[in-house]
């Protein structure tokens, strides 16, 4: 970690020659959310120790604010990616591991799609004046045999073009509508990620002077990791490292042509610009993918849920700027980009996050909510990763303590995160108030849970 932080601060360097907080104040900023899929924290290399080199995403970073202590709303991808829609825990919308066919979303014992009336940032923004669009994978309902999810405009989103697992994929990449990616799709795997950003470029050049929010949520970096022609029929090459560092390159490629195309716009001075991921990584490689943490996709360690994350905007925020102690998750966006926007959220809403504004223009905040989370509940919806990633199934964090449990009352353990981020040493047996204290909070947000309606 301590590499990437110098690296981020020399790039930061260069960026600062030009004015940090110039331009256009009156107009609202336009919002993007780069999603990226299955990213660990140490796929970047403003984070990690030089394993892989991602120049234009450490640009991004560099030239805005990077939060270390950043958390997705959950270890896999559709209740992470509710939690960052809704601003409210998943456990609250009833969806807790990746959303499936029916029968398994029942064994899952989760819902089939997030409830339509549930809060949307989308839909606050899109009623606060502004243009909506969601470009990418979708993930909260729609695919296999689920063919009543809500349709992603009532979500809030003016526009849309999703993938397989949504209620209304494009057809140029679902050619195969039996899977997420086949042969036959016009654009082809190794093109998507440039697919969105054509498209997400189009978007906010149709709304140029207006204010726009775009979810720009690639599939990528999530394998298979199929990098061109020559290997989209050689299977025991997709998840292998050679070909996820060819596919990261080029995802990097990619975000820096977002950022160009931006700057071509005439739109990157007032943009905030928001890059961070849904999950931890599989395979991790060894951890190396984590930064050496504990933990991978699916997992409520570290490695699963502690994700890169770097706001840009040049307008407000001055570049090179490092915040190592402000807490901050998934669930603090929704109120933290509307402040931002200027956009008033509805007096009826009450979201599980923070508005953390103030930390992402550079002025650290201690947290006043505790953050908690819920994953996979039985050994249908949880029945991975295996060995020592493999976390009890739900967990809170309370400054820097850290408690993991089952609902059962098994086991059970405490973490110091200021002095063990590895969580490599259990001091559970040695804290019994502390543990006594976090459990009960923690399984009194559990009997809050919303669970499927019997059939």
């Amino acid at each position: 970690m301590k590499h990437g932080i110098q690296l981020l601060t020399g790039l930061a360097g260069a960026a600062a020659i030009a004015p940090a907080c110039s331009g256009p104040k009156a107009q609202k900023p336009n919002i993007v959310i780069i999603y990226t899929d299955d990213m660990g924290i140490g796929d970047v290399s403003f984070l990690n120790d030089g394993w892989t080199r991602t120049p234009h995403i450490d640009r991004l970073a560099g030239e805005g604010i990077v939060m270390t202590q950043y958390y997705s709303a959950a270890p896999v991808s559709s209740p992470s990616r509710v939690g960052i829609t809704t601003g409210m825990y998943p456990l609250q919308w009833g969806i807790n591991t990746f959303l499936q066919g029916r029968a398994g979303n029942a064994r899952a014992e989760q819902l089939d799609f997030l409830d339509a009336a549930a809060p949307s940032m989308a839909r606050f923004l899109q009623e606060g004046g502004y243009h909506t669009a969601h470009i990418g994978k979708w993930h909260m309902g729609g695919g296999r045999d689920v063919d009543d999810a809500p349709a992603i405009t009532r979500y809030g989103f003016d526009e849309y073009l999703s993938t397989w697992e949504s209620p209304d994929p494009d057809p140029l990449i679902t050619g195969n509508p039996g899977w997420i990616w086949s042969n036959e799709d016009s654009v082809k795997r190794w093109n998507r990620t440039a697919y969105f950003v054509d498209k997400t470029l189009d978007f906010l050049a149709r709304h140029k002077g207006e204010p726009c929010f775009v979810n720009l949520w690639p599939d990528d970096v999530h394998d298979p990791w199929v990098q061109g022609p020559e290997v989209q029929d050689a299977r025991d090459t997709w998840t292998t490292r050679p070909n996820f560092e060819q596919v990261l390159a080029e995802y990097d490629r990619q975000i820096g042509r977002f950022m160009q195309g931006l700057a071509d716009l005439g739109l990157d001075e007032n943009t905030i610009v928001v890059f961070t991921s849904d999950n931890g990584p599989s395979p991790s490689f060894k951890q190396i993918r984590t930064n050496g943490r504990r933990g991978v996709k699916n997992s409520l360690y570290e490695g699963g849920i502690n994700m890169p994350f770097a706001v840009r905007w040049p307008a407000k925020i001055k570049p090179g700027q490092v915040d190592t102690t402000t807490v901050m998750c998934a669930i603090d966006l929704v109120p933290t980009l509307c402040a931002m926007a200027g956009v008033k959220l509805p007096a009826s809403y009450q979201s599980s996050g923070e508005d953390m504004s103030k930390a992402l223009t550079g002025k650290p905040i201690t947290r006043k909510k505790d953050l908690m989370w819920d994953f996979g509940r039985n050994a249908e919806g949880f029945n991975f990763p295996p060995g020592p990633n493999r976390s009890p199934h739900l967990a809170i964090r309370r400054g820097n303590m850290k408690l993991l449990m089952n609902a059962d009352g098994t086991s059970v353990e405490l973490y110091d995160l200021s002095v063990d981020p590895d969580e490599t040493t259990d001091i559970a047996g040695d804290n019994p108030q502390t543990v006594s204290q976090l459990s009960e909070s923690l399984l009194q947000w559990w009997d809050t849970r919303k669970t499927r309606d019997p059939r």
